[in-house]
């Protein structure tokens, strides 16, 4: 075990993300990163107070980093082409960083205004997005809930290996953001068509 010098809170953080790419977010333990680190574990908590402290660590780093990667494919596109650029940058990142794509998707502690804020941001970006199509007040935040349920549930079956039959994966995923984006459309027109027949 030889040790790394320059340990810091940052550095901490980044080998956890990279350990939880490798191993999975659940076997990122103390006791694993310090012999990973080189370092006994109490020397760990000069710069984590417990295993829920690191984890929040990565969450935000995931965070950060997933936001980074949405916000630099969206540059310059809007409307059906910002959604794909998004869609793509999203999977791609969240099936290359798997472990911190788990973390990524931790809800906050209540009251966590860090943990919470950078949350958000994510949910930003998506919103920024989806302004092109005009949705207001609850259209818009049922059409941000739908896009990220679509894209996590696809991309978590996938990297599960939940995908089993023949056709292309590649190509169902063009079908399902194509299709988000002509439901998009008539977004209102389905929530109006559905109170329509509630009432009936």
């Amino acid at each position: 075990m030889v040790p790394r010098a320059g340990l810091s809170r940052d550095r901490v953080t980044n080998e956890a993300a990279v350990m939880a790419d490798e191993v999975g977010l659940d076997k990122v333990t103390l006791a694993a990163l310090a012999e990973r680190l080189g370092v006994r574990q109490p020397s760990l908590y000069k710069h984590m107070d417990s295993l829920a402290g690191l984890h929040r660590s990565v969450a935000i780093q995931s965070q950060r980093e997933l936001g980074e990667v949405l916000a630099r494919a969206t540059v310059g596109r809007s409307g059906a082409g910002a959604i794909h650029a998004m869609s793509h940058a999203y999977r791609n990142w969240a099936l290359v960083h798997p472990g911190r794509y788990v973390a990524s998707n931790a809800v906050p502690e209540p009251g966590d205004i860090e943990n919470e804020a950078v949350a958000l941001e994510v949910v930003q970006i998506v919103a920024d997005v989806l302004t092109s199509y005009r949705l207001g007040g609850d259209d818009a935040i049922d059409a941000i809930r739908a896009f990220r349920s679509a894209l996590h549930g696809f991309v978590s079956y996938e990297a599960s290996g939940g995908f089993a039959l023949s056709a292309d994966i590649d190509r169902s995923f063009e079908r399902l953001i194509n299709g988000f984006i002509i439901a998009l459309a008539h977004w209102s027109e389905v929530v109006d068509a559905t109170s329509a027949d509630s009432s009936e």
